[in-house]
């Protein structure tokens, strides 16, 4: 690991408590980086702090360091319920990292207790967490902070809790804001004390970064620290160390290029992203049964409790696949990225690189590659679980691509869907809106009922047949509804045609006869009959009565006409 250095701890201008260099010392950490002899100072010095800096550079540490030293200098030391300091972060595997951290150096510092406060656990077991162990410094994802605001009445007030508080630290404020936290952040800022300090820690900064700064920070330094090596005008927003490289192939040739990478590279950690929670449940389960001798780690945002646990398991893990978490190249390590892209999407790359202050270098495919795809059909064939998560895998990608922030380069109007199916092996097209009218001629499906298609699974396919099974009864007996309904409304509306066709009658004998003034008023009279009936105000028994009486003596004379056909 080459070290990207700003001196030693010691030479700081504020000192450093003795216990604070220890746990320095066991972390294996000698020498600060750029943010940190940036940052830390300032902060110590009872400033607000607004920090831009690349992810990786050693921002934990810049703000952990200064909490500690802040909270040791209190005159009133806190008490078990009393918050001295909140770290707010957007995910709960950052939150995780950051807590360790911090556990490691308040290890040293038994007077203070530190509480995590993350999503994925039951809210109630949090409340008496606090209430049991208290909660000086609190590491913790927005949604649940919030809500912790909201439990006065499980005898936790939180909002009482925070009146000691000192400092407030926003971490990787861009990624809070882009994750659509703002609202919960705003609530939980009414709630803390305006007499703190506040870090805000970002690599990027955005116009909704600068409005969070305005909002939460009084007279801020603002702190903007560039990689060495990298030149003072650069904006690159990744750190140097790490090397991005893009691959260009079809949606058919994409998942046999990475199962060809990562097995080429299997002495190394990966971290592969998908675009959904649904194409990581896929492909995940692809991998595992492909690449052998390898572990290989699903985890995404619908998994509740089940997520911290992948997460630390992949820390402790020599070499591993995960998919949908982390980061590479931190604190002056190298590493690589790479972004799989479609012919069409090329243009992104240049995009990346104007837009987004990240350069890629091409890397080409590799020729030939071994088709996995067939395997994967034989999968999906034998195990319906198989099957299944394919196809909402298809489904979820093609939605999101509809959805893709930079549309005017991944157009939904432009993917070849015959491509993506045969990229997901599927057994056929599912059913959706966006293939609504659509042929796809160089797609084949498989020539078999899918329904056909069981779960490995024992139990999951009894549940499934007796589903089945449940739906045939019903709509064996909506069936018999039904028809028994048109029945009764043909039969409404027969009696309707029926007193339609006796005025038609009416009509049809005044226009065959000389119609006299006595004719005409009969008429008129029946006419009023008919307005009273349509607005309620006599009975269709009474209408029939005094129509009838009515006409008795011409229909006497000459009958009624065979209307029958009307009612064909």
């Amino acid at each position: 690991m080459e070290h990207v250095t700003e001196g030693a701890w010691e030479t700081l201008p504020v000192p450093l408590h003795p216990r604070v260099l220890a746990a320095l010392r066991e972390l294996g950490f000698p020498y600060m980086t750029p943010v940190q002899s940036a940052t830390i100072p300032l902060f110590m010095k009872n400033k607000d702090v607004a920090a831009e800096a690349v992810t990786g550079s050693g921002k934990t540490l810049a703000f952990v360091i200064p909490i500690l030293q802040i909270l040791l200098k209190r005159e009133e030391k806190l008490k078990k319920m009393q918050v001295g300091a909140i770290i707010i972060t957007p995910t709960r595997e950052l939150a995780i990292q950051i807590n360790e951290v911090l556990l490691h150096f308040s290890k040293h510092f038994p007077q203070f207790s530190q509480i995590l406060l993350i999503g994925g656990r039951n809210p109630g077991e949090d409340v008496e967490r606090f209430k049991e162990q208290g909660g000086n410094i609190i590491v913790a994802t927005p949604g649940r902070l919030e809500d912790m605001f909201r439990r006065k009445a499980e005898g936790l007030d939180l909002a009482n809790c925070v009146k000691s508080l000192d400092v407030l630290v926003l971490d990787e404020a861009d990624r809070l804001l882009d994750m659509g936290f703002e609202a919960s952040i705003n609530t939980i800022l009414e709630f803390l004390p305006k007499q703190r300090r506040t870090g805000l820690f970002s690599a990027t900064q955005t116009q909704e970064v600068e409005n969070l700064v305005r909002a939460g920070l009084r007279n801020p330094v603002r702190i903007s620290v560039k990689e060495k090596g990298v030149a003072a005008t650069s904006t690159q927003k990744t750190p140097s160390r790490l090397e991005n490289y893009y691959m260009v192939c079809k949606a058919d040739e994409k998942f046999n290029q990475l199962v060809h990478f990562l097995q080429n590279h299997k002495q190394e950690k990966h971290l592969v992203f998908f675009s959904t929670c649904a194409c990581v449940e896929y492909y995940g389960k692809a991998l595992e049964a492909l690449i052998k001798n390898a572990k290989i780690m699903c985890i995404h945002g619908k998994m509740k409790y089940k997520r911290n646990k992948i997460f630390m398991e992949f820390r402790n893990l020599q070499s591993a696949f995960v998919h949908r978490c982390g980061r590479t190249a931190r604190i002056g390590h190298t590493g690589s990225a790479l972004v799989f892209l479609l012919p069409m999407e090329e243009s992104y790359v240049n995009f990346l690189s104007i837009n987004q202050k990240c350069p890629l270098q091409e890397m080409k495919p590799q020729k030939n590659p071994a088709d996995l795809l067939p395997q994967l059909k034989s999968m999906a064939l034998a195990d319906r679980a198989v099957f299944e998560k394919g196809m909402k895998a298809f489904v979820s990608c093609v939605q999101a691509y509809a959805k893709h922030e930079c549309n005017l380069i991944f157009r939904l109007k432009d993917l070849d869907f015959a491509s993506l199916a045969r990229g997901f092996a599927l057994l056929r097209m599912p059913k959706m809106p966006e293939l609504r009218g659509k042929q796809f001629p160089h797609f084949v499906p498989v020539d078999i009922d899918t329904d056909t298609i069981a779960f490995k699974d024992k139990n999951r396919e009894k549940q499934r047949q007796k589903f089945l099974e449940q739906q045939r009864k019903e709509k064996k007996e909506n069936e018999g509804r039904k028809k028994f309904i048109k029945n009764k409304a043909w039969s409404k509306q027969k009696a309707k045609k029926e007193k339609k066709k006796k005025m038609n009658e009416k009509r049809k004998r005044e226009e065959d006869l000389d119609i006299e003034d006595e004719d005409m008023q009969e008429l008129l009279n029946d006419t009023r009959l008919l307005k009273k009936l349509k607005k309620g105000k006599m009975s269709e028994e009474e209408f029939e009565k005094k129509l009838l009486a009515g006409s008795k003596g011409q229909a006497k004379d000459l009958g009624f006409l065979d209307l029958e056909g009307d009612d064909g």
